[in-house]
């Protein structure tokens, strides 16, 4: 079992920054990936980053490339996501996912670990 707990969310301006952090307990191993979803009102949940376990491997939404960096720390066991020239429209629910394989994949589906979520609100 791996537990997974997002601290992070908040409000903030449209053009701000907010950095989402992962802490992940349990079985934690290197052959897992990790992975950022969102949940915006009425939506499906959907895809934001993934990231391999030992980082050297990312992957993003198209909607969020050049605007969010994932990143890992093996030691602490957390994975954060850095958001930067954030736009009303990424308000959402953020989510953190694991799965107990390396390869990157965007399908929430795929993903066998969830956490509980935090809230971002972006306002105009």
């Amino acid at each position: 079992q791996v537990q997974l707990v997002e601290s992070g969310g908040g409000l903030v301006q449209a053009g701000g920054s907010l950095r989402l952090s992962c802490a992940a307990s349990g079985r934690t191993f290197s052959s897992n990936s990790m992975g950022w979803f969102r949940q915006r009102p009425g939506k499906e949940r959907e895809f934001v980053a993934a990231i391999s376990w030992s980082g050297h491997y990312t992957h993003y939404a198209d909607s969020v490339k050049g605007r969010f960096t994932i990143s890992g720390d093996n030691a602490k066991n957390t994975v954060d996501l850095l958001m930067n020239s954030l736009k009303p429209e990424d308000t959402a629910v953020y989510f953190c996912a694991a799965r107990t394989r390396h390869v990157l994949v965007v399908d929430a589906a795929l993903y066998d670990y969830w956490g509980q979520g935090t809230q971002v609100t972006v306002s105009s």
